[in-house]
């Protein structure tokens, strides 16, 4: 080549395309010879007619395969930059690289090709899926529709069915009153008829005793002339009497007899209950379909919408989370993990793994900031600077807890909670560790949400519980075991269910029988355990290394919470005001009265003084007008009384007396 391109121009008139022949170097270089002597011929250079040639060749071949690919149609070309690369010694590297490039994206190319290969066949079992579902779906509407439709066409056939009813009893009714009406007109015209006919014989028989009268007039031995004037008397009586009788015709002649009329009355009575019937008969069916139409177009809608529902859903639903993912991330393995996991619900077990990121998490650090001296920090955390984390072990705390219960229900309780708590560990582990242990115990309680011991030793230490709830709650364990272990005469640490019901409502005598039977089932009563059935009773108040109780201990705490709950809202209700009002003592104190009526002074004046944050001797007198003014807001109030040991004493109304 000699370092000099060919001069041919580009907008020379040709074939631009390149052929297929490989080039020949010799050739080439005479070429490129004479193409420098004559630089400004047009002429296209020999090499490049050669190219073209070889690559049309090599075209014309792959065309007549059947199975040609775009990839083998790429060889040609590939071998035709080969030439260039090979003849243009100058710009070989550069070549390359060009080529290694283009090689390298075509590579890539073919692999996310390849890797989406499998998307779209997922993508195309999706579809079908999908279409499946929808043609499912269509099939089970147009089953309903059609079952909606042959009920509208039932309905209707009904509704023709009692129209056709009505009809038929209304040209019954009017029949019935035509034929009535040619009844009256014919007993109209026998009455008529019989009263002439009456009249008649009257007239005739007037006649033939004015006959006999006249052919015999000694018969009555009268005078003939005062017989005369009797009869002129008589006939204008009966003048008269035929007068009053015209004139009750006149008046009367269109009455019915009472007898016809009551009749009629009683028929025309039944006809109108008849019609009353049908009438309600039909009003009923015209709701009812009515209501049938209303429930269908809200049926309709109800399946346009759940339709929506479905299809939003089915887009933006996410799968259930696979809590086995969780086995090879927690410590333990899959045995750990299914004995954290076992009956919880999903909420409980995002606590647990929330508890074990949380205790990974502690044991990489190193240190912990110290929050200061503020007024809102804990006593026993008011530090500066960086503390050291102890990093003791789950059952190291729960044993440094108990401990530290031990010791606070063994002395006078002289001190606050925090300040024994950081005395204790001061004497535990000296003033030099002391700090440091109280962060490490604290990060440590404030994680695990789900241990018993630490939930309440945290819940006591923040002030959000009073000590005396934790241990009145042991007071009241210790006295339910002492209570089995009296009824245990062979003292074998069994019971049988009977004794073990009977203990508990001893034990707890305020307590339903639902809430009793609760507390069986926790200790492992079934429904169908026999009452004969022996319980190691010992057992139910056992303890792990963790400080974790048993399922019945459990229930126990959470039945005494939820008493409180109830308590606290019966309260509430009692009262009868909302939350952001104000409450006064004596009000606050009658409430209670009521809705306790066992409670005690002693105990009154004890919620009293923690309701309103006052010391039970500043309390006034029930008697007394201060109590009008000690006011506190009700929602304040009952988080007060949430924290102390709040219980019921006895039954809402008092127990008569025998």
């Amino acid at each position: 080549v000699g370092g000099h391109l060919s001069p041919w121009p580009t907008y020379t008139s040709g074939q631009t395309i390149l052929q297929n022949r490989k080039p020949c170097s010799d050739d080439y270089r005479k070429r490129v010879g004479s193409c420098q002597q004559h630089p400004f011929r047009t002429a296209k250079p020999r090499y490049l007619e050669e190219l073209e040639n070889y690559l049309r060749k090599e075209l014309l071949l792959l065309d007549l395969g059947t199975d040609s690919t775009q990839e083998l149609r790429l060889q040609p070309y590939r071998e035709i930059f080969e030439f260039f690369i090979e003849d243009f010694k100058t710009y070989k590297p550069l070549l390359s690289s060009i080529k290694n490039a283009y090689e390298g994206m075509l590579a890539h190319q073919r692999e996310k090709i390849r890797a989406l290969e499998p998307l779209k066949a997922k993508l195309v079992t999706v579809n079908e899926d999908c279409n499946e579902r929808i043609l499912a779906m269509r099939a089970e509407e147009k089953h309903e529709i059609s079952l909606l439709k042959k009920e509208k066409m039932n309905l209707l056939k009904l509704i023709d069915k009692k129209n056709e009813e009505k009809i038929s009893l209304q040209s019954e009714v009017a029949k019935l009153r035509k034929n009535l009406a040619e009844e009256y007109l014919h007993y109209l015209s026998e009455r008529d008829a019989r009263k002439i006919l009456i009249a008649d014989l009257n007239e005739l028989r007037y006649q033939r005793e004015d006959m006999s009268l006249a052919q015999s007039p000694g018969i009555w031995g009268e005078d003939p002339v005062k017989l005369t004037l009797a009869l002129k008397m008589t006939r204008q009586d009966l003048t008269r009497t035929q007068m009053e009788l015209n004139t009750m015709k006149a008046n009367f002649g269109d009455v019915v007899p009472r007898r016809d009329f009551e009749m009629q009355e009683k028929t025309n009575k039944d006809l109108q209950e008849q019609l009353d019937t049908l009438r309600a008969s039909y009003e009923e069916v015209r709701k009812e379909h009515e209501i049938l139409m209303q429930l269908h177009m809200s049926t309709l809608k109800e399946r346009d919408q759940f339709f929506s529902e479905l299809q939003e859903i089915q887009r933006t639903s996410t799968p259930r989370p696979d809590w086995t993912k969780c086995e090879d991330v927690v410590a333990g393995g899959p045995e750990r993990w299914q004995m954290l996991a076992e009956g919880k619900n999903s909420d409980q077990l995002v606590d647990v793994l929330l508890e074990e990121i949380g205790s990974g998490l502690l044991r990489e650090k190193e240190f912990f900031p110290g929050l200061g001296y503020g007024e809102a920090i804990p006593a026993f955390l008011r530090f500066d600077g960086l503390v050291e984390n102890k990093k003791p072990s789950k059952k190291d705390v729960v044993d440094l807890l108990k401990d530290a219960w031990k010791e606070r229900l063994a002395e006078e309780q002289k001190e606050t909670f925090p300040d024994f708590f950081f005395n204790f560990l001061e004497r535990r582990f000296g003033p030099s560790d002391a700090m440091a242990w109280a962060y490490t115990i604290f990060e440590n309680i404030k994680i695990f949400h789900s241990n018993e011991l630490m939930s309440q030793f945290y819940a006591v230490l923040m002030g959000k519980r009073s000590e005396n709830v934790y241990v009145t709650q042991k007071e009241t364990v210790a006295q339910l075991l002492k209570e089995m272990t009296n009824a245990d005469s062979q003292n074998e640490g069994l019971l049988t269910m009977e004794q073990f019901n009977t203990v508990l409502k001893s034990t707890f005598p305020l307590k339903t029988e639902e809430q009793i039977q609760e507390l069986m089932e926790a200790g492992g009563w079934h429904p169908s355990s026999s009452n004969a059935d022996l319980l190691n009773y010992r057992s139910l108040f056992m303890e792990d290394e963790e400080g974790q109780s048993e399922p019945f201990v459990q229930k126990l705490w959470e039945q005494y919470m939820d008493e409180k709950d109830e308590y606290l809202l019966q309260l509430k209700q009692e009262l009868g005001i909302e939350l952001h009002e104000e409450v006064t003592l004596p009000k606050l104190r009658r409430a209670l009265m009521t809705i306790d009526p066992s409670l005690d002074k002693q105990t009154v004046n004890t919620y009293m003084s923690q309701a309103f944050q006052l010391p039970e001797s500043e309390l006034p007198e029930d008697s007394d007008e201060k109590e009008e003014g000690v006011v506190e807001i009700l929602q304040t109030a009952l988080e007060r009384l949430q924290v102390i040991d709040i219980r019921r004493a006895g039954p809402r109304e008092p127990e008569p007396a025998n």
